[in-house]
């Protein structure tokens, strides 16, 4: 890892390849935690359809049964 500097109101600046490695961009959100004297910052998971997709195998769904569903949640 490495050092990294406190800046002008409690700033840091993740380096980079951490940010990468675990997937921070501009935007993300991280919880911040003091653990046993240490400031622990975990990133914030949002899962997306594109996460989900495969995950229960595959299905056949009738149009009918869209309509039908979509029809009862108005």
């Amino acid at each position: 890892m490495g050092k990294i500097v406190v800046e002008k109101r409690g700033r840091i600046v993740i380096p980079a390849e951490i940010r990468r490695a675990l997937g921070i961009r501009e935007g993300s959100e991280l919880i911040v935690e003091l653990s046993n004297g240490r400031i622990v910052l975990t990133p914030v998971r949002k899962l997306t359809a594109r996460d989900l997709f495969g995950i229960a195998g595959e299905e056949e769904v009738s149009l009918e049964e869209i309509e039908n569903a979509l029809s009862d949640e108005a």
